[in-house]
C-alpha cells in the first residue's frame, strides 16, 4: 500500500473525524506553556524507553546537569542522540537526505560508524520471545521501497491537507517506515520522528509537542500488537490498519 491512498480514511474520519479538531487544539493549549526543548527531550526518552532504554525522564534531566555520572552511560547518550535527531528535523524540511541525517544522528551509540544514516544490505527481521514475528523487505529493495516513500512524502507536503488527512497520513508514513525497516537498527525511533515531522511540516510547531511517543510506550502492547499487519513484507495485511493509525490521535489524549 502507498501512503497516499486513501481507502481507510472514511473509516478513520467516521471514527475520529469529529473530535480530532477539539482534540488538537486542547492539546496545543495545554502543552503552550511547556517549553519545546523540554517535550523534545520526554519524546526522546520514551522513544527510547520502546526500545528497551531504562532511563526515566527524571533521570535523564538530571544526567545533565550532575557533576558525575550515576545512570548507564550508554543509556543516556542512546537518549541525547535522539535529542539531537529530533531538534535538526524541528530545524530542517523532510526530505529524505534530512532523514538519513536524522538517524545518522540518533544511531551514533547504538551502530557503528559505517551504519549510521546508511540503508542496511543484509536481511533483517523482527524477533520477540516466540521468535520471528516479522521479516523486512529484502536488502535489494530496501531502497527503491525508500524512494516510493518519500516520493509519496513529497507529494502529500504539496497538499494542503485537512487536519484529520494530516493525521492519518503522517500515521501511515509511521507504520511504513516501520515495515521497510531500512536501518540496522534506530527504525522504530526513525519512524516515531518521521510521523512527528511531517505533522509539523503541516500543523505547525503545535505537533512536536504531542506526547506520542509517550502514548505509545504506555500503551506498548497494544502499539506491537496495531504495528504487526503480517508476517512478512508481502503478508501485510492493511485492512487491519485502523486501530494502528487512531493511536496517535488517542496520544491527544493523554
Amino acid at each position: 500500500m502507498r501512503i497516499t491512498e486513501k481507502k481507510y480514511l472514511a473509516t478513520f474520519t467516521d471514527l475520529c473525524g469529529e473530535q480530532i479538531q477539539d482534540l488538537f487544539e486542547k492539546n496545543a493549549f495545554r502543552q503552550q506553556e511547556i517549553q519545546l526543548d523540554f517535550r523534545i527531550k520526554t519524546s526522546a526518552v520514551y522513544s527510547a524507553n520502546i526500545e528497551g532504554n531504562s532511563i526515566d525522564i527524571n533521570s535523564f534531566l538530571n544526567s545533565e546537569v550532575a557533576d558525575e555520572s550515576f545512570k548507564p552511560r550508554k543509556e543516556v547518550e542512546e537518549i541525547s542522540d535522539l535529542v539531537k535527531a529530533y531538534q535538526f528535523a524541528i530545524t530542517h524540511s523532510l526530505t529524505q537526505q534530512h532523514m538519513l541525517e536524522a538517524h545518522r544522528l540518533l544511531s551514533s551509540t547504538i551502530l557503528i560508524l559505517d551504519k549510521q544514516g546508511k540503508c542496511r544490505t543484509s536481511r533483517m527481521g523482527v524477533y520477540d520471545n516466540s521468535g520471528l514475528v516479522y521479516m523486512a523487505v529484502e536488502p535489494q529493495f530496501v531502497k527503491r521501497e525508500l524512494d516510493l516513500l518519500f516520493l509519496d512524502i513529497d507529494q502529500l507536503l504539496s497538499l494542503d491537507l485537512s487536519l484529520v488527512e494530516a493525521f492519518y497520513h503522517a500515521s501511515l508514513i509511521h507504520l511504513k517506515l516501520a515495515q521497510i525497516h531500512p536501518f540496522w537498527d534506530g527504525n522504530g525511533r526513525t519512524a516515531r520522528l518521521l510521523e512527528k515531522w511531517f505533522l509539523a511540516s503541516h500543523l505547525g510547531v503545535d505537533a512536536w509537542k504531542i506526547e506520542s511517543e509517550q502514548y505509545y510506550k504506555q500503551n506498548i502492547a497494544e502499539y506491537y500488537k496495531n504495528i504487526n499487519l503480517g508476517i512478512d513484507y508481502y503478508a501485510l495485511d492493511f485492512d487491519r490498519c485502523v486501530p494502528f493509525l487512531l493511536m496517535l490521535v488517542n496520544a491527544l489524549k493523554n
